[in-house]
């Protein structure tokens, strides 16, 4: 496989999994911490990161918008609930110090 289109593909695949969080609300952010180690704010830094690395200028702000669909903040009063004891406590087990 060529470079392009291994660029192209791995786009795709990206954009289909932001759509599918985006569809995916109910999911929240330390369930997916929880069972797989990283969330749509984990995914906003690392697409950060690569703008930044290709000398573009993105906060992380934009790169949360572009994640989520909307401003944080919007989709925090939308969507976000309280984590209850067991998430809390599955997410210390596992990301704890």
């Amino acid at each position: 496989m060529d470079d392009q289109t291994r660029t192209e593909l791995e786009a795709a695949a990206f954009r289909r999994l932001v759509a599918h969080l985006r569809e995916r609300t109910d999911v929240q952010n330390i369930d997916l911490m929880n069972l797989a180690g990283f969330c749509r704010n984990c995914l906003s830094k690392w697409y950060r990161a690569a703008a930044e690395d290709r000398g573009l200028d993105m906060d992380y702000d934009q790169a949360r918008e572009i994640v989520y669909g909307m401003p944080y903040a919007d989709w925090k009063a939308s969507y976000q609930t309280e984590a209850t004891e067991a998430q809390k406590r599955a997410f210390e087990a596992t990301h704890g110090n």
